[in-house]
C-alpha cells in the first residue's frame, strides 16, 4: 500500500486449503422490482477474483452480505436468492443458498461444504443484531468458519457484526477487491490534485451527511443533486412540493452550507429541476425553476441548466469524485440529468475521476463509457470518505 500506510494482510498471506472461509461481500445490488432479477451486477463481478482465488486454493467458501434495509425483519423482496442465481451464472458452477445466516441448519450446511464449493447466506440484515453489532450474533457468524475475509469495501465504513464484530473472533484478512480499492483510493488521497470536486447525489441526506461534513475539509467544490438536494433546498427556504425531504436534517444541512461558506468551498445545488405529478415512470413531467415547484408535485431529476452549471464548475478540476445519481434513474424518463453529467465527467481532460456506488456505476455502464473513468469503486459513502475511509479500513483490517 502506498502513501506511507502499513500493508495489511490479504488472502495471499494465509493458508486456506481445506478451511471454511467466511467472506464478507457487498451484494447490495439493485433489483428489478417485479421479477427480483439483478439489474446491475458490477458489485458481484468485483468479488470474483477473491472467490476464484480462494476456490483455487482449496477453500470452502461461505459468503455473507446484506441487501437493502429490511430493518431486522425478513422481507422476501430483499432475499439474496436472485443474487445467488446471478453469482452461479458468473461462476459457471452451483451456489448453495441458506434460508438464514445462523442457526443449526446453517451450521450443518457450512460443515458439509467441500473444497471449492460456495455457500451464500441469506440477507444478514434480516436480523437487527447485524446493524447493532451484537457480539453474540458476530460469534454465531464466526462459528461458521475458520478464517474471515473482508471483501466488502462498499460497507467497510459500517461497524456492523459481519464487518467489525466477526474480525474479533477469527483470523482476518482483506480480500483482493478490498486491497485494490484501498490502494487506489490511498494514492488518490495522498496525492490529490486540486481543484478537487465531489458530486453527491442519491435519495437521502441521512446516509451521506457525515461524508458531506468530512468532504468540507478536503474538497474545493461540492455539487449536490438527487433526492438529498431537496433537504438542502428546503433548508434554504424553497418550496419543494411533495418531494422527498428529511426534515430532521434541515438544521444540519444549514450548518453544512454555512460551513462551506466559511471554508470557501463552492457548494452548488440544483437551479432547475424536472418535476412530476406522481412517482411513476409515466407521470406527467415538466422542467421548472427551483423557485416554481408546484404544490403536489415532486422533484424527480435535475434540469438542463443545473447540469450546465455543474459542468462549468468542473472545468479545470484535477480530481472528481462522484457518488449517487442526480435523479430517479430507475425510471428512464428521469435519468437524463445523470446521463448528461456522466458524459461531462467522462470528458474531463487531465482529471482523475472516481465513481463510487452501484447506482452511479450502473449509469456509466449503461452508457458504455465506464472505461473512460479512472476508477469505478464498489463503495458509495466509503469511496467518498477519502482519508476517513482509509482510517476506517485500517481499523477494520487491524489484525
Amino acid at each position: 500500500m502506498t502513501g506511507g500506510a502499513v500493508r495489511k494482510k490479504t488472502v495471499r498471506d494465509v493458508d486456506v486449503n481445506g478451511k471454511r472461509v467466511l467472506v464478507r461481500v457487498d451484494y447490495n445490488v439493485p433489483l428489478e422490482p417485479e421479477s427480483g432479477n439483478v439489474l446491475d451486477d458490477t458489485r458481484i463481478k468485483a468479488t470474483l477474483p477473491t472467490i476464484e482465488y480462494l476456490r483455487e486454493k482449496g477453500a470452502k467458501l461461505i459468503l455473507a452480505s446484506h441487501l437493502g434495509r429490511p430493518e431486522g425483519k425478513r422481507e422476501p423482496s430483499l432475499s439474496l436468492a436472485h443474487v445467488g442465481e446471478r453469482l452461479a451464472e458468473l461462476l459457471g458452477s452451483p451456489v448453495k443458498m441458506t434460508g438464514c445466516c445462523c442457526g443449526p441448519e446453517v451450521q450443518a450446511a457450512a460443515q458439509a461444504l467441500e473444497p471449492g464449493e460456495v455457500l451464500l447466506l441469506e440477507n444478514l440484515r434480516f436480523h437487527a443484531e447485524e446493524e447493532a453489532n451484537d457480539p453474540e450474533y458476530a460469534k454465531a457468524l464466526a462459528s461458521l468458519a475458520e478464517v474471515y475475509v473482508n471483501d466488502a469495501f462498499g460497507a467497510a465504513h459500517r461497524a456492523h457484526a459481519s464487518m467489525e464484530g466477526v474480525a474479533r473472533y477469527l483470523p482476518a484478512v482483506a480480500g483482493l477487491l478490498m486491497e485494490k480499492e484501498l490502494e487506489f483510493l490511498g494514492r488518490a488521497v495522498a496525492e490529490v490534485e486540486r481543484p478537487c470536486a465531489a458530486i453527491i447525489g442519491g435519495a437521502k441526506i441521512s446516509t451521506k451527511i457525515s461524508v458531506l461534513e468530512s468532504l468540507l475539509e478536503r474538497a474545493d467544490k461540492l455539487l449536490i443533486g438527487g433526492g438529498m438536494a431537496n433537504t438542502f433546498l428546503k433548508a434554504e427556504g424553497f418550496s419543494v412540493g411533495e418531494s422527498l425531504v428529511e426534515d430532521e436534517f434541515l438544521e444540519r444541512a444549514r450548518r453544512v452550507m454555512e460551513r462551506a461558506k466559511e471554508k470557501r468551498v463552492l457548494l452548488l445545488l440544483p437551479t432547475d429541476v424536472i418535476v412530476a405529478d406522481r412517482f411513476a415512470a409515466d407521470a406527467q413531467a415538466k422542467r421548472v425553476s427551483i423557485k416554481d415547484v408546484p404544490e403536489g408535485w415532486r422533484i424527480m431529476d435535475v434540469g438542463e441548466m443545473t447540469v450546465d452549471v455543474f459542468a462549468k464548475a468542473l472545468e479545470g478540476c484535477k480530481t472528481v469524485v462522484w457518488n449517487g445519481p442526480m435523479g430517479v434513474i430507475e425510471f428512464g424518463s428521469f435519468a437524463h440529468g445523470s446521463h448528461r453529467l456522466a458524459g461531462v465527467v467522462a470528458n474531463l481532460k487531465g482529471a482523475t475521476t472516481i465513481l463510487g456506488g452501484g447506482e452511479t456505476a450502473a449509469v456509466v455502464e449503461q452508457l458504455g463509457i465506464a472505461g473512460r473513468f479512472s476508477h469505478l469503486s464498489t463503495g458509495g459513502a466509503a469511496a467518498l470518505g477519502g482519508a476517513a475511509m482509509l482510517a476506517v479500513g485500517a481499523a477494520v483490517l487491524a489484525f
